[in-house]
């Protein structure tokens, strides 16, 4: 029995578990179909290229695949995303780039209120550990941990000279007032590792807060409804059909790929 039922343990759903997991007062469960994400695969940010493809092991990657496209020659196109705690944030190119202001403030201008530059900013900013220190655009007390690309080839500089002596503007911060420009990136690392979700957002909790429930290889079958309402999830695991009541809501953040499909 849980009051809230998360099924799936990615970017979102790992954030979500984490965030409601702070009120002690209500139980949280986190189903993640894949396993716990601790192969040092996962933790090595050079390793990010062996994940995308992952031929050999094939259990960190659900390598999906779109359906053929008349538009491709009917060719089909490969799609990697990740199988495990942390999801996607779990195997990708650690880039600390958010959406352009224009994009946010034209689905506010669609109806979507809330949706606005102005009002995901604190949020983008509340998430942050941005070893820049905290600005407008930037916090620095937050679980996600944001560090500078280090420049040690001057083919670095070189380039940015060279951008901008060919009128290409300098710039400093891709995730500050304009993402127009050339620069550095930031990277979601910290130490040398990777600040996945899992890293971020549920390793400093999961064992730590007995209204959390975490489980991997749990591959959800079903939601049950009374009604209009979610009452229960039913999941295998280790070859068994487990069901999990809920009180009060089912979240299904099974990733952009997969929660279309559910």
């Amino acid at each position: 029995m849980a009051d809230y039922v998360i099924i799936g343990g990615g970017s979102s759903g790992g954030v979500i578990a984490s965030r409601l997991s702070e009120d002690p007062d209500v139980t949280v469960c986190l189903l993640e179909a894949g396993g716990p994400g601790t192969s040092p695969l996962v933790s090595t940010p050079g390793a990010f290229a062996a994940l995308i493809q992952d031929y050999r092991i094939n259990t960190l990657n659900w390598r999906f695949n779109t359906d053929p496209s008349k538009a491709l020659n009917d060719r089909r196109l490969y799609n990697p995303r990740g199988k495990m705690l942390g999801g996607s944030s779990g195997m990708n190119g650690m880039v600390y780039i958010r959406g352009d202001r224009s994009d946010f403030d034209h689905w506010a201008e669609l109806g979507n209120d809330g949706w606005g530059y102005n009002d995901v900013l604190p949020y983008f900013r509340k998430a942050e550990n941005n070893e820049r220190g905290e600005d407008e655009f930037h916090g620095s007390s937050g679980p996600l941990h944001v560090s500078n690309g280090k420049r040690e080839f001057d083919v670095y500089d070189a380039f940015i000279e060279a951008a901008t002596g060919l009128d290409h503007q300098a710039n400093p911060d891709f995730n500050g007032a304009s993402q127009e420009g050339v620069g550095i990136y930031q990277f979601t690392v910290k130490d040398g590792k990777r600040a996945s979700v899992k890293a971020c957002y549920l390793d400093p909790v999961m064992g730590r807060r007995g209204n959390l429930r975490v489980e991997v290889h749990a591959r959800v079958h079903r939601i049950r409804f009374e009604g209009n309402r979610a009452v229960a999830v039913e999941y295998s695991q280790d070859g068994q059909l487990k069901t999990i009541p809920c009180e009060k809501e089912v979240i299904v953040s099974g990733g952009a790929i997969i929660r279309p499909n559910c």
